[in-house]
Formats: structure tokens, sequence, C-alpha cells
């Protein structure tokens, strides 16, 4: 067998095989309402046959989101159309997972076919926060740098959401502190400059983070997996770096984190950034090596063969794939079919295997 096709156990939940689906923001919600659109796009890869589903990032407040059209989980009547999607991911064999977020300075945007760039508020936009008061690019808002209280109804808007995941039906849990969003903002000294207790030092800056997985962990059930997306680096000279993203990690397995998403930049504009098939992989492979947490490799991953590679290499332990799964939902399937596996198709299309 195929270790892209081998099952993968983290705790209670086993994957049917090692191929997840990326949080993708679809920017097709009205006030965070998950719709049809969600219920094709996410179970129409459940049917294709990933093994794990993962909702695009999904805010914890109205605040948090990066465009008035994101998916959100801040209040309970989000919950219904949720609950009715994750229950066709499980019932096609996927296990369905959501990512929780909150954008900080790079919220209040517009969505991506609608121009982009900061929404002032004249035309519907709403004031951003930060770790300090340093706007992302020329044109965006400067964002409130948050004080204790603020940073105490962050934690707490990730509490919540995550008890909304778990009555909507979600198995997984990703807190997304990757790609320059509000924690991403806390871990960065870019945009970090803060003389608190949540500035200045590696251990002060990771602290927001820390908090919220802890505060977290008290209402999402120990059986079920939590996964951290980080940026493995800014990309940036004097940014945050693959040497803190390894001991950052290490902390978090201690914390009985399951599995650490390895992504890397986002948080300047103008990196550069030298983008490449697999060219993220050699940071999950170094966390995993130096730290021992499992790992989900992510970054222009297209074929089956240099999935299976990276899986063969002990790079990572399961791939993370995104724009293919645009292309091509049915990326199992033919994955399977390449590499000479014979995988279970559904009933309903078996006919055309």
């Amino acid at each position: 067998m195929p270790l892209l096709f081998s099952p993968f156990t983290i705790k209670y939940i086993t994957l049917k095989n090692r191929i997840v689906v990326s949080p993708m923001c679809q920017y097709s919600s009205v006030d965070g309402f998950a719709n049809d659109w969600h219920q094709v796009h996410l179970g129409s890869r459940a049917v294709g046959g990933a093994a794990a589903i993962i909702t695009e990032a999904t805010a914890v407040s109205p605040e948090g989101r990066i465009s008035p059209d994101d998916l959100g989980i801040w209040k309970d009547e989000h919950i219904e159309k949720l609950k009715q999607i994750t229950t066709f991911i499980k019932a096609q064999g996927s296990v369905a997972a959501i990512q929780l977020a909150h954008a900080g300075r790079k919220a209040s945007t517009r969505s991506e076919w609608k121009g982009g760039g900061n929404i002032p508020s004249a035309e519907g936009g709403w004031q951003t926060v930060s770790a300090s008061a340093i706007a992302f690019n020329e044109g965006y808002t400067v964002p409130l740098a948050l004080d204790k209280q603020d940073i105490e109804k962050v934690i707490k808007d990730f509490v919540n959401a995550a008890q909304r995941a778990l009555h909507a039906g979600f198995d997984i849990i990703e807190i997304h502190a990757a790609h320059g969003y509000l924690i991403h903002q806390f871990l960065s000294p870019l945009s970090n400059r803060r003389t608190d207790n949540y500035g200045g030092s590696f251990e002060n800056r990771i602290r927001l983070l820390l908090e919220i997985i802890e505060a977290v962990q008290k209402v999402w059930p120990t059986h079920l997996p939590l996964w951290v997306r980080i940026s493995a680096t800014d990309w940036v000279e004097g940014g945050w770096n693959i040497d803190e993203a390894v001991q950052l990690a290490g902390i978090l397995k201690e914390k009985a984190v399951d599995l650490i998403d390895v992504s890397s930049g986002g948080l300047v504009p103008g990196a550069k950034i030298p983008v490449a098939p697999a060219y993220q992989v050699p940071f999950a492979a170094r966390i995993k090596k130096q730290t021992g947490i499992a790992t989900g490799a992510v970054g222009i991953i297209t074929e089956a063969q240099q999935a299976e590679d990276i899986l063969e290499n002990s790079d990572a332990d399961i791939i993370i794939m995104g724009r293919e799964m645009l292309r091509d939902p049915y990326f199992p399937m033919h994955a399977a079919k390449q590499l000479g596996y014979d995988f279970t198709w559904p009933v309903q299309y078996r006919r055309a295997k």
C-alpha cells in the first residue's frame, strides 16, 4: 500500500489516508453563515476521497473576519448549517475539521474578486486590531493595539468558537496562527512592538497563542485532535524564523497539541518568497525531526508521487492540499490509480472506475 493511502490515527480519530483538504477562503458567506456553496464545495471533496476536510478560516468574531464575506462561528445561529455540512462529510467516511481564525490587522478587506484592499469605514469597513498599532500596508487602517481586556475577549471568542464547533459536529479544530493574521501578528517582532507581557521576548510573543490553546483545551474534548497552523518564517530579515518555529513547535507538543500545519509567510507585503513545488516541505520536515510532533506539509504539492515521496522521506505525516484540490476534487481517486492502489470509490460513482 502506498503511504499516501495508509491510515493515520491521531487520538481517537483515524484518517483513512494522508490527504487533507487545506482551508481555502471562499468569500461566499453573508453575516458569517455557511450556505449551499460551502455544502457542495466541502462535500464534493469528501466524496472525492480526502481523509479530512478543513473549512476555510472561520472567524471567531465579526471583527475577526478577513472580509465581510468570510465564514463565521461567532454566534449559535451559525451552527445549524455547519452541522448539515459535517454530517455529510462524515457520511462519506471523511473527518470534518474547522480552522478557527482572527484576521487582526488584515481584517476589513474586500474579497479577492471584489478588488481586494482595505475597506474604509465609510464603505462598511470596521476598526481592526493587532498586537501593535502598525498597519499591514499603505492604505490599510492603522489597527488598535489590544489591551489586556481586549486580549481576554479574543481568548474567550476562541473558546466560544471551539464549543460551537463541537456542537456543529467537527472532530478536529485547527487554530490559525499563520499567514500574518492576529496570532501571527503577536508572534513576529515585525508586527509586535509591545512592552508588556505579550511583547519583546520569544516567551512573551508566544503568550497569546499558548493562552488561547490552554483556554480552548478546557472545552475541547481530550480525545479529539487539536492542530495549529503556523508560518515557519516571515521570509524577512528580523522577522519570525524557522528557529523560533521549531522552538514553538516543541512547546506546543508539550502542551498536547497534536499536529502542526506548517506554512510560511503572509505577515508583511513584498517578502521575497522562493515559491516552487514543495518549497515549504523542509520546514515541516525540520519541525518533525527536531521536536517529534506530527506535521502537515503544504505548498504546491500537486502530484501523487510527489506527495508519496514526502511521506516516504518522513518529512511530514499528512499532505494538506489547497489549489490542487480546487482544480481536482477527486485527486485522491486519480492519485490512487497513478500509484497502483485500488482505492474505494463511492458506490454511486463505481460505474466510472
